[in-house]
């Protein structure tokens, strides 16, 4: 069965289109080319490791599904009902255990790392979050729903939470009191404190409603790290905060080093303070007119290969989908190269003299 995420590519990007062309009328920049390159090659990154992983993902599942306690045809609509409902249900409990466990923030820090809000921050995705929700999604398999049902409600819940990372679109009434909703995703997204660790839902938004993680968009959402990420690496945004924990766990002693890495990741630090728009300092760097076009042609290289590995992953030798694999994760850390030496130059061009 084809890959629902490859198959939407070319629907993530027109999007986006009509996204930029809405804002420029409204006049509004949401959109910065620097932040979008390293959301763009979080999402590539994830994709092309997942497509050498999926063999093993998918066959846990099949091999689990053989001790199935119940059994339906993919014609039921049984399956397809537990499985909306379960995958929905998980990815709550999921999502909140990774804001909640220092060790799982450390790994879906990445989508909450940009410091804008739109289209392209949906795909800035961490590379092992689908190894940290696996094992939640396994006893689907024992329930009795097929492989087929699975992939497909799973790739749809993915494919659903699109359209909520937005600023373009307000508040949809009664909607929003069954449905996630671009105003609820911004309040999780947010860094103001009363924003923080609220509306983790996918696609319902029930849960938040019913154990208490809840919180309706009134102040205006800042965005980003409560500690800035401060880098345009998209290899490095993929592994930065196990580094920290790592740091921060040398600091303690005793049961302190194992609380680090189990607490949250606030643990052990003051509150975070109040933060408006206009108090916040985004990271950014300026390129040059000719590193702009050289990271303009390396992005859209990269968007067509990692487009037709995804496309072409069952029909290539391993060989082939190794060789462009590796020259895709090349160019993906060429782009974190290039823009913080970027970064670099433009430190050092402001660094005052010696006395």
């Amino acid at each position: 069965m084809p890959n629902p995420i490859a198959l939407a590519i070319p629907f993530f990007f027109l999007l986006m289109g009509v996204e930029i062309w809405l804002a420029r009328r409204r006049g509004l920049k949401l959109h910065r080319f620097t932040d979008s390159v390293v959301d763009l090659s979080c999402g590539m990154t994830q994709q092309i490791l997942l497509v050498f992983s999926i063999a093993v993902l998918a066959g846990g599942y099949n091999w689990l599904y053989q001790f199935r306690i119940f059994s339906f045809s993919p014609r039921s609509v049984w399956p397809w009902v537990i499985a909306f409902f379960t995958i929905d249900f998980v990815y709550y409990w999921w999502h909140r255990l990774s804001h909640e466990i220092n060790a799982l923030w450390a790994v879906h820090v990445v989508h909450h790392q940009s410091e804008d809000y739109n289209l392209a921050v949906a795909l800035r995705q961490a590379v092992l979050s689908v190894w940290t929700i696996w094992p939640l999604h396994l006893p689907l398999a024992l329930l009795g729903v097929p492989p087929v049902v699975y992939l497909v409600m799973d790739s749809l819940s993915t494919l659903y939470q699109f359209w909520i990372h937005t600023e373009l679109i307000g508040k949809l009434g009664w909607y929003e009191w069954i449905f996630n909703t671009p105003a609820q995703h911004r309040v999780h997204h947010a860094v103001n404190p009363r924003y923080l660790d609220k509306n983790y839902a996918a696609t319902l938004s029930i849960w938040d409603r019913l154990f208490g993680t809840f919180e309706e968009e009134k102040e205006q959402p800042v965005y980003g790290l409560v500690k800035p990420l401060g880098s345009f690496d998209p290899m490095w945004a993929q592994i930065h905060h196990f580094f920290d924990i790592a740091r921060r766990t040398r600091n303690y002693r005793g049961f302190d080093k194992l609380r680090v890495w189990l607490k949250g990741p606030e643990w052990d630090f003051p509150p975070a303070p109040e933060i408006t728009r206009a108090q916040q300092r985004k990271h950014d760097v300026q390129l040059s007119a000719g590193e702009a076009a050289v990271l303009w042609v390396m992005l859209v290289l990269a968007i067509v290969g990692t487009t037709a590995l995804l496309w072409s992953q069952d029909l290539w030798s391993m060989s082939r989908k190794l060789a462009l694999a590796a020259a895709l994760l090349v160019m993906i850390t060429g782009f974190g190269l290039l823009l913080e030496r970027r970064k670099a130059a433009s430190a050092s061009s402001v660094a005052p003299g010696p006395a």
